[in-house]
């Protein structure tokens, strides 16, 4: 597992370009959020410009990394060690942030031009810069204590743009999400002092050479294990989820469910690998729980009476997918045939599911917005005057399902073929069961939306640019699916 993730000696050195290019992936987005807390931008068209250089700094890293390989930086901050790298995995969720970020930020100007000025509006800019600034590192980072930073400044940057609204369920919701997404950073960072002190090894590679098995490497993978599913809502520790993205903006909704979720399940991935390697019950009990996530989140969204309810609960059964994987990444007794499968579905999945869901965010809040309405039955009717919202509603719902010829179909078609060959027949079962669930409750959703005896409401018109945003980042997770190809060969350090 080490290879995949890129925690090996590099045979170049980085060129040139991709020195600069990779101070313009970290910093840029942080300029720009303080650069538009200054003077907030009004049109689209300005934001686009400004993202122009950071999605060209991620092309270029793409470039370099298919025409030289893995990429290492290594230095040294106050005596301390800091390295990142650039392989197949991290570069894939480098442009994943990079263009889901740049469409969230595109998005904004459309949201405050249509709804009510908010006094706390130009905070956005900065704290979403930050999130992507962080969520970048977290891709790229090769030691303990940067991925610690990292996962603290995306957490509390989230917590920060969960506020603005100003709202008090979003206080009360912000700040028990802040509670307890401290907690599982004092439970990460235990993990990690175990691990200092014992070993003296905060390098991943040079952990994984000296660490071994034995009572400190497993309590202190369990405090990190428990510490990083509290930050990502792996169930059952994800009760704070859905009442966060209750009050949410948007694109902050977007952003948080397409990715903040993601960084502490890669970090928990990427960490397992090292301190539980070809372990038999760690891996088991995330993907029983991963089962119990599909079902239980299923119900849940089967059952909402909000549309963000049912949005944010398929976040939670989404999660399971990825849960159930584990024994086939981590566990004993796996043939190299199956875990490429399991490698592969994971990571499309994963990828699948960040675009779907951000484009089904975007596209509710689009909903929300235009009829004043949160609820399915208020929603009622909408069809009439809101189809292309529907449409990309129902495109995402297309990759959540994993119909053909979705990322979500291939993502589960490598997956299902991972677990028939090791026979984990209780595998197949939950992802048949989940995809079922979620049909039930985006036609329960669409069940309401053409109901032709609705009455007739007031709508607001929204910008043009709201639903094109939400369609191309729909249309993206459903393309993914054919073209899986490129992402695959680059999850194997394969070139183009």
């Amino acid at each position: 597992m080490m290879w995949r993730f890129g925690l090996a000696d590099s045979t170049f050195e980085p060129l040139l370009t991709s020195h600069w290019a990779l101070a313009i992936a970290l910093s840029m987005p942080l300029v720009l959020g303080g650069l538009a807390a200054v003077w907030p931008p009004k049109r689209m068209w300005v934001v686009a410009l400004a993202c122009a250089p950071l999605l060209t700094s991620g092309l270029l890293l793409l470039v370099d990394f298919t025409q030289i390989g893995l990429l290492r930086w290594q230095g040294e901050v106050l005596g301390v060690s800091i390295g990142l790298r650039l392989n197949g995995v991290s570069i894939l969720l480098l442009l994943l942030t990079q263009w889901l970020g740049a469409a969230s930020a595109l998005y904004t100007p459309g949201l405050l031009s249509v709804s009510p000025p908010e006094r706390l509006a130009r905070w956005l800019w900065p704290l979403m810069g930050v999130v992507v600034s962080a969520l970048s590192l977290v891709w790229l980072a090769t030691d303990l204590i940067t991925l610690y930073l990292a996962l603290e400044l995306m957490g509390l940057a989230a917590v920060g743009m969960l506020l603005l609204s100003g709202k008090t369920p979003a206080l009360f919701a912000s700040m028990r999400y802040l509670l307890l997404t401290l907690v599982g950073s004092l439970a990460y960072l235990l993990g990690v002092a175990l691990l200092l002190g014992y070993w003296g090894q905060v390098d991943l590679a040079g952990l994984a050479q000296v660490v071994e098995p034995g009572p400190v490497t497993w309590v202190a993978a369990a405090l990190i294990g428990g510490g990083l599913a509290l930050k990502a809502a792996l169930f059952p520790l994800h009760a704070w989820l859905s009442p966060v993205h209750a009050s949410a903006w948007t694109p902050v909704s977007a952003l948080h469910a397409g990715l903040v979720v993601k960084a502490s399940l890669f970090v928990l991935l990427q960490l397992w690998s090292i301190l539980l390697p070809d372990t038999f019950w760690a891996p088991r009990l995330v993907a029983w729980m991963g089962m119990l996530a599909i079902i239980w989140g299923g119900l849940i969204a089967w059952r909402a009476e909000s549309l963000k309810t049912l949005v944010a609960s398929s976040t939670v059964a989404q999660l399971g997918y990825l849960m159930v994987v584990f024994p086939l990444l981590l566990g004993p007794n796996v043939g190299p045939l199956a875990k490429a499968l399991a490698w592969e579905g994971f990571w499309l999945q994963l990828m699948g599911h960040a675009l779907a869901k951000a484009a089904m965010f975007l596209a509710a809040g689009n909903l929300i917005l235009a009829t004043g309405e949160t609820t399915l039955k208020g929603l009622a009717g909408c069809s009439r005057k809101l189809p292309l919202s529907l449409l990309v509603f129902g495109i995402a719902s297309v990759t959540l399902m994993g119909l053909p010829p979705s990322a979500g179909f291939t993502a589960k078609w490598l997956l299902l073929q991972a677990m028939v060959i090791s026979q984990q027949w209780w595998a197949v079962a939950a992802l048949l069961i989940g995809t079922l669930l979620t049909a039930a409750y985006v036609f329960r959703f669409f069940r309401y939306s053409f109901m032709e005896t609705a009455p007739r409401h007031h709508y607001q018109p929204l910008s043009p640019g709201m639903d094109i945003i939400a369609l191309c980042l729909a249309l993206a997770a459903f393309v993914l699916g054919l073209l899986a190809h490129f992402p695959l060969e680059l999850l194997h350090g394969g070139s183009l």
